[in-house]
């Protein structure tokens, strides 16, 4: 797309919401205008790639794949979580090709140069000749696992590609500081408290979709039997978060009437609210008296986003047939999603679609997502 066309649509798109319109086709579906975006969105911020119980344990090792980026998550021998680049400083070989334990060094599996968990590469056999383990022209020390930028956040590992977005805290501590209360140990449920989506769509439909409540009596009309559109409002956080809150939350219950136990010290209001919200770019957060969740959208290509969903509680030790029931619910709810978000994006084949419009006193969270990724483009490409 010519430069001076997007331009102008993005000064569409940054339009006052009762006259701008959405984010056109190419955001969709062309590689190109998809290429420049992920670098300003997903590149040069703070994208969330996985979870801190992707793993658990120290040792713990799973190679992922970020916009084409071979990159191992890893927690070291201090419980820290890291993330590197998956490569050998020798000749670029994949290190880790499946999740696994790391007892000891990190070992390349072509020349055998290993790396400690922090970074460092500790050996290389042979470097200097046969027998010779050392050479004045390999400096260890500055040939140790390139580490990614990574924050933690609600077990969230969000990285910066880049390296040059602000401070996790400062460019998200509105957030923070709205969910202060929630500032508490966060325990994964564990395997039945896990679950991924294949959903044939660009992950930006799947934010814009989760901002909103407007769509909930014709796609939810199970939640929204008690949990209505008008128990809803909107979160909007300009150029940071959007999302939507609800005043009537319901605990799930065991047939003995026994729901799970509540985060400790929150006030009254959270008796019967709940907030989701999703921090741009790309994970969308919920949280409820008594659990929380955390969606990782990978933007797999154009037109494919795997989900990975993950539900956590405020003690270590819940029942698991609760804890099942919960993520039953859940996953119903998100694949009654799954129909709309890849209608949108069949839709975007349409060429006579403008990026469509909004309605301004129901779409205002979704806009804001639309103008953030317009505003994340402009200011990218100025240099800003």
């Amino acid at each position: 797309m010519p430069d001076d066309l997007i331009k102008h649509d993005l000064d569409s798109v940054l339009a006052p919401i009762s006259r701008a319109n959405g984010l056109p086709n190419a955001h969709y579906t062309d590689p190109a205008t998809i290429a420049r975006e992920n670098r300003a969105a997903l590149e040069h911020q703070w994208a969330a790639l996985a979870v801190g119980a992707d793993v658990p344990e120290n040792g713990d090792a799973k190679p992922i794949e970020f916009l084409g980026q071979p990159l191992l998550l890893l927690r070291d021998d201090t419980g820290a979580v890291r993330v590197f680049f998956n490569i050998c400083r020798h000749r670029g070989m994949i290190l880790v090709d499946a999740p696994r334990k790391i007892e000891g060094a990190i070992r390349c599996p072509y020349h055998s140069w290993c790396y400690a968990k922090d970074g460092r590469l500790v050996a290389t056999p042979h470097v200097g000749g046969p027998g010779q383990n050392q050479h004045e022209g390999i400096e260890r020390a500055t040939l140790g696992l390139k580490e990614v930028r990574s924050h933690i956040w609600r077990d969230v590992v969000f990285i910066n590609l880049s390296g040059d977005a602000p401070d996790f805290e400062t460019q998200h501590q509105a957030a923070l500081t709205r969910w202060a209360e929630f500032e508490k140990p966060l325990y994964h449920g564990g395997e039945d408290s896990r679950f991924t989506l294949d959903v044939n769509t660009n992950w930006k439909l799947a934010v814009e979709n989760y901002c909103e409540s407007y769509h909930l009596p014709w796609v939810h009309p199970g939640l929204n039997s008690y949990s209505r559109l008008e128990d809803h409002y909107h979160i909007e956080e300009e150029q940071k978060f959007s999302g939507q809150g609800t005043l009537v939350y319901r605990q799930l219950k065991d047939e003995k009437g026994q729901s799970f136990p509540d985060f400790d010290g929150l006030s009254q209001a959270w008796d019967t609210a709940a907030e989701y919200i999703a921090l741009y770019p790309n994970v969308l957060l919920g949280v409820h008296r008594d659990h929380a969740f955390a969606i990782i959208l990978e933007p797999v290509a154009h037109n494919r986003t795997r989900e990975h969903v993950h539900l956590y509680y405020a003690t270590p030790k819940t029942d698991p047939a609760l804890r099942a029931k919960n993520a039953k619910l859940w996953k119903d709810v998100f694949i009654e999603d799954i129909f709309v978000v890849e209608g949108m994006q069949k839709g975007r084949a349409a060429a006579g679609f403008d990026g469509g419009r909004f309605a301004p006193a129901m779409d205002g969270p979704t806009h804001m997502f639309h103008q953030w990724v317009a505003q994340r483009l402009r200011d990218t490409e100025s240099g800003l």
